[in-house]
């Protein structure tokens, strides 16, 4: 098991949080990891008591803060220089906009992307162990937004499908409208990255015949536990990968293994679809599914998965039992 870093100077690692449980969705807040990660910046909070917000009226969505070009995403790098430099005076100059970590409940960090944008089998050790061809180009799918949950949420089985299966996958995050771009652009449209789970049905998938369904149900699309910016994670393309299943290491490969690499991938993408800041891009899985495994390993009510990915923390889900599974 790796050890999570100490976060460096400035470091962008950006969440969204509830205050309390029950809370609703209008009310979650969009903050920064600070202190070593042990406290929670509340953005909104802290640029209007500093003097530093835009403009005009608040952020439209949370996904404003992910978009490069904005004011909201300049607020945010300035508050981390602050925050930085002395957490305290900030703290007292913006009464209840730092709180300790533990005294929040953290959601998907993007919690509402316009689209999730997936792609398969882009591992050459996990195309191998499906006994399936290296594609000659990126296998896309979409997973539905309300799939997303955030680290801690529960992956809920639907009732009456037992082979749910478990994807550790590097995500990430756009921050420009991208168009066309060509992959020596396509990092520049890049935002950060974060851990996923790519949760999968696989009764559903194999009636189908197509992916869907079978990667969109509700609770099926765990992100988090924040978005690390790009300039924190020096080569996407040579990171651990790593998912555990109640302690023990079911998947562990780099992102060196991926047949399409992600200044690739998002070029791909944007040649037909135009991506926009906030939306997310899951960049496949390794080897070490459980349809793969003799004998087969599927999700369990009870069951804690957790996906870390070098340097981005540790994504933790505990998995429960709709109404009428087993």
């Amino acid at each position: 098991m790796w050890i999570q870093c100490t976060l460096r100077p400035e470091t962008m690692r950006v969440v969204t949080f509830a205050p309390h449980a029950g809370a609703p969705w209008w009310a979650w807040r969009t903050g920064l990891l600070v202190a070593g990660g042990a406290s929670v910046l509340d953005l909104l909070a802290a640029g209007e008591a500093v003097g530093l917000g835009p403009a005009g009226q608040p952020p439209g969505g949370a996904v404003d803060w992910f978009d490069l070009e904005g004011s909201w995403y300049r607020l945010a790098r300035e508050l981390a220089r602050r925050a930085d430099r002395d957490l305290v005076e900030l703290g007292r100059r913006a009464p209840g906009a730092v709180r300790p970590l533990s005294s929040v409940l953290l959601r998907a960090p993007v919690p509402r992307p316009g689209k999730i944008v997936a792609v398969g089998l882009n591992y050459r050790d996990h195309a191998a162990e499906a006994r399936l061809p290296v594609p000659s180009a990126p296998v896309i799918f979409a997973k539905f937004p309300t799939a997303l949950i955030g680290a801690g949420e529960a992956i809920v089985l639907p009732a009456g499908h037992r082979r749910i299966d478990y994807e550790g996958e590097l995500a990430v995050v756009v921050g420009r409208r991208a168009r066309a771009i060509s992959p020596a652009e396509a990092l520049g449209a890049v935002f950060g990255f974060t851990n996923a789970n790519d949760v999968s049905d696989r009764d559903f998938q194999k009636a189908d015949g197509q992916w869907v369904r079978a990667k969109s149900c509700d609770t099926f699309a765990p992100l988090g536990p924040s978005v690390v910016t790009l300039d924190e994670v020096p080569d996407p393309r040579a990171l651990r990968i790593e998912l555990r299943l109640n302690g023990v290491t079911m998947q562990a490969s780099s992102t060196g293994q991926c047949v399409f690499d992600v200044p690739t991938l998002v070029s791909f993408i944007s040649e037909t679809i135009t991506l926009e800041p906030g939306d997310v891009v899951l960049t496949g899985t390794p080897a070490g599914v459980g349809f793969a495994r003799r004998p087969p390993v599927f999700l369990r009510p009870g069951d804690v998965v957790e996906v870390e990915v070098e340097g981005l923390g540790t994504l933790r889900n505990p998995v429960v039992g709709g109404p009428g599974s087993s």
